[in-house]
């Protein structure tokens, strides 16, 4: 029951971003329910997860659908109160660690806002070129202790899909610069991501906050030496803005010039790379920006770009080789807490086919359109509820390690006692010590009371819950 008290004591900090009591409990109790469920077949399994009462199904709908759950102030709680709770948040310079990346989510709903035809950019073979789905893009607070970095999810939203103006020429990269703003960050942060948001909107809607990139470069890439200062004779014209071009990959051309430093990259022991680092002025944001080149004995050459001139090499290394915490942070949340595990329909909603893109609403009445938004909402808040479900177990893994194996109470086969445990075993150390917590003690709490009145004791999951 330890673990459950743990986790009742953060969740407790999210009251203020409900309106209602009543809100915040379902809010606490959609929390428990994506933690120790054992499917993901959308509500029905919360309702599963905690024996509930079948009236409860509707209820969940309802909170889901409901304004009384304000979505930015949930997400601004939740993002400072990891911060406060954690005690591993990485820092660097005085700055968090935050990843970002898209997700591309499948969904076949064809009364489903926003689900359009999307093209996957991957190499694995066992993916399909097109899907039809949601395209997300994700924000994520890196976090580490006893060896185990973890990628905590702060934010996710639909990006794509839905217009409900003609005259919105916001791409990709303006939303999620938005999205990073509105998470209301404290503290200045290096933003770590792929080649994709390596673009000048990205790094001045950063640094304009504050805020510095740390990405990968194309090998195509070009960048220009600082203009000479010129002597004599000042000579008619605007002086030249950029010195001599250099094409970037020209930087693995001269091996002898990088120095030899042990490798960074996390989980690597007795490995040498080669690097060599060069401050250039870059075209798309006309500033002098970080550039690394980098030679790994295993991995291959990689080109890495920072804005922030005062971040080492090494470190700009180091940030780079934990951005896959991410995609496996996706990961755990596909499988392990299904927070895109959503099935919303929208019964007024035209049909869209198997192959259609964006849904353009400027010609649809006001009505249809709030209809949209309601129901994009309320994806909004599912997937919120469970990267926060998600980052809960996270945390429980990081502070109290030795607790959640002791409670695990089953066995694999990569049991490291000297790390982390993973959000799956977590999550199994959950549901085993979740009767422990409903059980009438002197630590009942308003949560245990408002789930006891709504177990259904004539099911088996009511009857094992409260045995």
């Amino acid at each position: 029951m330890e673990l459950w008290t743990h986790w009742w004591d953060v969740v407790q900090q999210l009251r203020p971003a409900c309106s209602r009591r009543r809100t915040f409990l379902w809010l606490a109790a959609s929390l428990a329910a994506m933690t120790v469920r054992g499917d993901r077949l959308g509500v029905t399994s919360l309702v599963r997860a905690l024996g509930l009462k079948a009236d409860c199904y509707d209820r969940l709908l309802d909170f889901f659908h409901s304004k009384a759950l304000d979505l930015d102030k949930l997400t601004r709680a939740w993002v400072a109160l990891i911060q406060k709770v954690h005690p591993g948040i990485l820092r660097v310079n005085g700055r968090i660690v935050l990843l970002g990346d898209g997700l591309k989510v499948p969904k076949s709903g064809k009364k489903m806002p926003a689900v359009k035809r999307l093209h996957q950019e991957s190499d694995s073979n066992t993916k399909p070129n097109y899907i039809m789905g949601h395209s997300c893009q994700a924000v994520a607070i890196l976090a580490g202790m006893r060896g185990t970095v973890f990628a905590i999810p702060l934010a996710a939203r639909i990006h794509e899909g839905v217009f409900f103006n003609n005259n919105d020429k916001r791409t990709l990269l303006d939303k999620m610069v938005l999205l990073i703003n509105s998470l209301g960050l404290s503290a200045p942060c290096y933003f770590v991501a792929d080649a994709y948001y390596a673009s000048q909107k990205i790094i001045r809607g950063l640094i304009n906050k504050g805020h510095h990139l740390v990405s990968r470069a194309k090998r195509n890439a070009v960048a220009y030496e600082e203009p000479q200062i010129p002597t004599g004779v000042k000579r008619r014209g605007r002086p030249r803005t950029y010195g001599n071009k250099i094409k970037l990959r020209s930087l693995f051309n001269e091996p002898e010039k990088m120095q030899e430093a042990p490798s960074p990259v996390y989980g690597e022991k007795n490995v040498t790379i080669r690097f060599l680092c060069v401050d250039l002025l870059w075209r798309p944001v006309g500033i002098l920006v970080r550039f690394v080149a980098v030679m790994h004995p295993t991995r291959g050459m990689i080109l890495l770009i920072c804005s922030d001139l005062g971040l080492a090499p090494i470190e700009i290394i180091r940030l780079y080789s934990l951005r896959f915490k991410i995609e496996l942070s996706f990961k755990q949340a596909l499988r392990i807490i299904a927070a895109y595990g959503y099935h919303f329909w929208m019964a007024a909603m035209t049909p869209i086919g198997r192959s259609d893109g964006n849904q353009h609403l400027h010609r649809k009445s006001q009505d249809y359109r709030d209809a949209v938004r309601r129901k994009i909402n309320a994806y909004h808040r599912h997937i919120q509820v469970g990267i926060i479900a998600q980052g809960l177990l996270q945390y429980l893994s990081s502070a109290f390690s030795k607790r959640v194996w002791s409670s695990f109470g089953s066995w694999i086969r990569t049991i490291r006692p000297g790390l982390c445990p993973s959000e799956q075993v977590a999550a199994i150390a959950m549901t085993n010590t979740l009767p422990a917590f409903l059980a009438d003690s002197p630590h009942n709490t308003i949560l245990t009371h408002f789930l006891q009145e709504r177990i259904d004791l004539e099911r088996t999951e009511g009857l094992r819950l409260v045995a």
